[in-house]
């Protein structure tokens, strides 16, 4: 669901970017000051484990946790390092929030280009009033705008000397798949990184993530977390199925609208159509799921009457709806149209990872052009990508 997103890059880029010309120095200040704090939080897994003042049910989730940091490792080829043999409790619900904004006739991200990373399609605050600000700013230059928490975020491995990336509150107690898939996915990111690509990256980290969980899921878990996992990922599909048409159909509008340029009371109605199209159709959808969710808590009072469970867990998935926009809806392409090139890959490759990485390196290592027509290639005729013109053979 859309908020199970990561930062891939936000405090190494705003921690080298330094005196970059473009933007204030309090903006790059509260990075520092954010990440210098994130890593003095941080404790090791083992001590945290064995402190008696936390929950029974978090140390055993860190150990978990240390479970899987090994598997990503010894089984995924993913990065052997300090990162995520730590953990620490920022005593809030996000680790930063990030902003993204675009054009009301288009789904291009804005971007914000620092030195070494290059450009990137968000912009994160580790204090949510701050990311608000930015984001009204943005509004008053005519930009759609949308602001989300992030519960994790990558600084490439530059921080492993001092400890690495920690096991952060924000995710350690999400569902085992869930816990596992944002360990790989940052990792991912420390594996390989394309500057000025935010697509490609957030892409193969997301092809990563889901390959990766499935084959924890597969080796690591027990058959009735495996059901759960498939019967949620069923849901999932639906939901990227429903953005991913309904991105589809904006894109189809926005290139008529550059064609042939209506006036913007016409472009703001024939939207406003779309996205209405869009709330019925994740509204029947989200039926479904609450009826589903309704037998499984009836199971659960059932079997253990005591035990608390969340009465509505797509609030969250909701408020995203409610809100979408071109800003939104461009972010959630970044994170998932490449990723069927990138699975194709990886099948190419025979499930092997150190010959599907040396794949994808190689298309890194191309210009811009040639990467994305390698990538589009790449794509299985059922996932089409907007950006990719197939001719009949």
């Amino acid at each position: 669901m859309p908020w199970r997103r990561s930062g891939a890059s936000l405090a190494a880029a705003l921690l080298l970017a330094g005196c970059a010309a473009q933007s204030p120095l309090g903006y790059y200040w509260q990075a520092a000051a954010g990440q210098v704090r994130m890593l003095a939080a941080a404790r090791p897994v083992a001590e945290a484990a064995q402190d008696p003042q936390r929950p029974d049910a978090l140390r055993q989730r860190l150990l978990r946790a240390q479970q899987i940091r090994s598997f990503a490792s010894q089984q995924l080829a993913l990065p052997d390092n300090a990162s995520y043999r730590r953990y620490a409790d920022l005593g809030r619900s996000s680790a930063v929030w990030n902003v993204v904004a675009a054009p009301d006739d288009a789904l291009e991200l804005h971007r914000w280009c620092y030195p070494v990373l290059g450009c990137v399609g968000y912009r994160g605050y580790f204090a949510e009033a701050d990311a608000q600000q930015h984001a009204a700013r943005l509004r008053q230059q005519g930009l759609e705008v949308h602001v989300y928490g992030v519960p994790a975020y990558s600084t490439l491995g530059w921080f492993n000397w001092l400890g690495g990336d920690p096991l952060l509150n924000t995710f350690i107690r999400w569902s085992e798949p869930e816990l596992a898939g944002l360990v790989f996915h940052e990792l991912a990111h420390q594996l390989l990184y394309v500057q000025d690509d935010t697509a490609f990256n957030e892409s193969f980290a997301t092809a990563v993530q889901r390959l990766g969980t499935q084959q924890w899921l597969t080796t690591q878990a027990s058959p009735a977390l495996q059901a759960a996992f498939a019967a949620a990922e069923l849901r999932r599909q639906e939901w990227r199925e429903l953005t991913r048409s309904t991105r589809a159909t904006l894109a189809e509008l926005y290139a008529e609208h550059a064609r042939s340029p209506w006036t913007t009371e016409s472009l703001a109605a024939r939207k406003r159509t779309v996205l209405a199209d869009f709330h019925q159709r994740y509204a029947r959808l989200r039926a479904g799921w609450q009826q589903e969710w309704q037998a499984v808590l009836a199971q659960r009072a059932a079997a253990a009457p005591a035990v608390a469970t969340p009465t509505d867990p797509w609030a969250l998935t909701d408020a995203w709806v409610a809100q979408a926009n071109n800003a939104s809806f461009a972010a959630l392409g970044a994170y998932e149209d490449w990723v069927p090139a990138f699975v194709s890959m990886h099948q190419q490759a025979g499930g092997d990872w150190p010959r599907f990485y040396d794949a994808v390196r190689a298309l890194a290592r191309l210009p811009a052009a040639q990467r994305q027509a390698a990538l589009c290639a790449a794509l299985p005729p059922t996932s089409p990508h907007p950006d990719c013109v197939r001719h009949p053979d």
